[in-house]
């Protein structure tokens, strides 16, 4: 079983949202990224994304795609960043981590042993984004592993297709909140909370809202409706802006991603509500 009902059951608990972190994995370089996985649970992290580094990632903006390319510069490979979480993992059993990224490293992987590589490293949900629900051969062949299949919605998911996308995903829902690619503009609340009361028509598992998020106070509003919030594009920049003169890694890339999850963390924790958007009896 995955860590992810688990953590969403503790976030019930304690009455508040979650914070989802994303990062992505060898940026800016092997070092300085280990540093700051093995670091984001302390700072405040509920749960992990992932970024699997790819050379087209064409649902992200220019922040992670710059990621992406730090990090393929420096020699990161899947097999890799599957090594990164199996040494996280000698540390850290509880938080869960979920890959996202694009089918194409894991078909060139090959998909069981991809699976089998994944699990054993300790690896909890995958998100693909250019898996349409139509594409169920990865989803299907994670049936009977401990990996949850993480679907996306948008603004733009009709009514016909939410059904079927909400039977057939596992862990939680990943909101986007807006159209368009990541880091290039914030959603309106009304929108959002608009959305979630949609989404939880045809699902009871948990939804996580990202795309626009940056700051604590935005990551509170959102944690007013959504049963977390996903912050990706601030932290990576956050890598970005610390680099030395010649854009290699630095170990204020580390202290400056880890300050911002701490602000997060905080903004988050500020809300007090049970998950499904009920209030607190």
């Amino acid at each position: 079983m995955s860590r992810l009902p688990e953590r969403f059951a503790e976030l019930a608990g304690e009455e508040r949202p979650g914070l989802v972190t994303f990062v992505t994995a060898g940026d800016p370089d092997m070092e300085h990224s280990k540093a700051i996985l093995r670091l984001l649970p302390e700072a405040g992290a509920d749960i992990i994304e992932l970024g699997m580094p790819f050379s087209d990632p064409m649902a992200d903006g220019p922040a992670i795609q710059a990621a992406s390319q730090r990090a393929l510069m420096n020699g990161m490979t899947l097999t890799k960043t599957l090594q990164m979480i199996s040494d996280f993992r000698q540390e850290d059993t509880e938080t869960p981590v979920v890959l996202m990224g694009y089918y194409n490293p894991i078909y060139i992987y090959g998909l069981e042993k991809f699976i089998a590589d994944a699990a054993a490293a300790g690896v909890d949900g995958l998100i693909v984004v250019d898996l349409p629900v139509e594409e169920t051969e990865l989803r299907d062949a994670l049936m009977g592993s401990d990996i949850d299949f993480v679907y996306l919605t948008a603004p733009t998911t009709g009514d016909d297709r939410l059904p079927r996308l909400a039977e057939r995903a596992s862990g939680f829902i990943y909101h986007v909140s807006v159209t368009g690619i990541t880091g290039t503009k914030s959603a309106e609340i009304q929108d959002v909370a608009a959305a979630i009361e949609r989404l939880r028509r045809f699902t009871d598992l948990p939804i996580a809202v990202g795309f626009g998020i940056k700051t604590p106070e935005q990551a509170a509003v959102i944690g007013q409706h959504a049963d977390a919030a996903v912050v990706g594009s601030a932290l990576v920049t956050q890598v970005a802006e610390n680099l030395d003169s010649e854009g290699q890694g630095t170990d204020k890339c580390v202290t400056a991603v880890l300050d911002l999850v701490r602000e997060l963390a905080s903004g988050v924790r500020s809300v007090s509500k049970v998950v499904g958007n009920r209030a607190p009896e």
